[in-house]
């Protein structure tokens, strides 16, 4: 039995999840420099506050604008730019590790394009539902919602699979139950703030993209969901 020696010994990620790695990295590894002192010189130290101050989500900002009506372009793109500046390394390693794993797996179903507008808008819709709900005085940093908007893609792969060979759909959101229950469970011991909140919104809004990026669109899905 011969085997194809230019076949990979594994699956190589896509282009766009390793340039997205990159960046979160690139941006926390500046950070964590500058902190250190090795780069940027003594205004390095404050280059995290300075970053978390201009490019966090706030719900308080987003309710004057709401309000007023107005909307500035510098205010409005914290939709956008809070999951790329995280709190911690730790958090940003975890963001990252995440991204690897299930990035790929969205993106070679889905396509790259697609994949980067899921994680984008997922941050978007978990911002949202973070403004709407709470009214949390504390910033929104970090790439958790937009994380989860992957999970809530990959979960969609899930339950379409399920359907396939006609299981139980339930199973597929056995994941976010977990990660939605741990993340209760710590809450409750050690306390903290309610980002759950913007992660659930991410997963839906990553779910719900989903339908519109699955090759096909709604014409598959109906097919799928109407077979025995």
């Amino acid at each position: 039995m011969s085997s194809n020696p230019n076949t990979p010994a594994v699956n190589p990620l896509p282009p766009v999840v390793v340039a997205l790695c990159l960046f979160i990295m690139g941006v926390e590894l500046a950070f964590t420099l500058g902190t250190r002192g090795i780069i940027g010189g003594p205004e390095a130290v404050g280059w995290r506050l300075n970053a978390i101050q201009t490019y966090s989500f706030s719900g308080e900002i987003f309710a004057w604008m709401w309000e007023t009506g107005r909307w500035p372009l510098d205010q409005v793109m914290r939709f956008v730019t809070y999951p790329f500046v995280h709190g911690t390394f730790t958090q940003a390693i975890f963001v990252c590790v995440f991204v690897l794993a299930m990035g790929k797996m969205v993106a070679e179903v889905f396509g790259s394009i697609a994949m980067l507008l899921i994680f984008v808008l997922s941050g978007v819709g978990g911002a949202l539902l973070y403004a709407i709900l709470l009214t949390e005085p504390y910033p929104l940093v970090g790439g958790f919602p937009a994380v989860y908007g992957l999970i809530g893609a990959f979960t969609f792969l899930l339950w379409v699979n399920l359907s396939l060979v006609g299981e139980n759909q339930s199973r597929a959101f056995t994941l976010i139950a977990m990660l939605m229950g741990i993340q209760l469970v710590f809450g409750l011991l050690f306390g903290g703030t309610k980002d759950w909140v913007a992660d659930l919104g991410g997963f839906a809004t990553g779910f719900g993209l989903s339908f519109l990026f699955v090759p096909g669109g709604w014409a598959r899905i109906r097919q799928l969901l109407q077979r025995d």
